[in-house]
């Protein structure tokens, strides 16, 4: 039976600005007893924490130094078995290339009480930057993809999705880009758009346009660095385009 007198709340922080969190995400971390945070996070999401609160960081660095997920979930377990309310905190959404799921396995193991909160995906934060993921009439879906598989291999899709009028958003991908570009040329799609967004919706946003061959000379150019989210489709250009924009919104309206 699961222990109801013992919980952990796996809560989405939303791409970084505090005032994009859910009402109860705020009231989540605001009443927590322990906050387990990834590197992702926002300080002064941390803040609204109380300061009886322990904050205990689980980071994990994009292709650098990191805890091991086993780690984390011996924390888990650790501190559930002894507070009443642990936050798992996550950037973005838990259950979106989060691993937030494998942590709801391990508490349900335990039998401990699991709620899920979520969070705005980092995806939906390219909005902020005036690029929306779907747009009648220019886009038909969104995929979804991973630049990196457990193996280090890009998603298998890319090659499937490179043909399809949908757009194509793909984390932890950074140092992929050469292997995205690649795809996208030998599929005749090399002069698609596309962006690089590095910490959407925080002061310190990084954002940079080019076309999908151009990837890795835009993003040495800009400084860019992980993590980050590559949007590629022509939702990318819709901004630039307002004339021709409206005239199609008349034509389809």
């Amino acid at each position: 039976m699961v222990n109801r007198f013992k919980s952990l709340k796996i809560v989405g922080s939303g791409p970084g600005d505090p005032e994009l969190l859910t009402i109860k995400a705020y009231k989540s971390i605001k009443n927590a007893e322990v906050i387990l945070y990834d590197n992702l996070i926002n300080e002064e999401i941390l803040h609204i924490a109380s300061e009886k609160c322990l904050k205990i960081y689980v980071g994990k660095h994009p292709y650098g130094k990191y805890m091991p997920q086993e780690d984390i979930n011996t924390l888990i377990a650790y501190y559930c078995e002894r507070f009443s309310n642990v936050v798992r905190l996550k950037g973005g959404d838990p259950y979106i290339f989060g691993r937030g799921f494998e942590e709801w396995l391990v508490a349900k193991e335990l039998e401990i009480k699991v709620e899920y909160i979520p969070g705005i995906s980092s995806m939906q934060g390219v909005g902020l930057s005036d690029i929306p993921l779907t747009h009648r009439g220019v886009s038909e879906g969104v995929w979804v993809l991973t630049g990196m598989k457990k193996n280090g291999d890009i998603a298998t899709d890319l090659s499937l999705a490179v043909r399809c009028n949908s757009t194509v958003v793909i984390y932890m991908g950074m140092r992929k880009l050469a292997e995205i570009a690649r795809i996208y040329l030998m599929n005749g799609e090399g002069d698609r758009p596309a962006a690089i967004i590095q910490r959407a919706s925080r002061a310190d946003e990084k954002k940079v346009i080019c076309k999908v061959k151009d990837l890795v000379r835009a993003s040495q150019q800009a400084g860019m660095s992980h993590p980050a989210i590559i949007v590629i489709g022509e939702v990318v250009n819709l901004q630039y385009n307002l004339s021709a924009l409206l005239q199609r919104e008349r034509n389809i309206v």
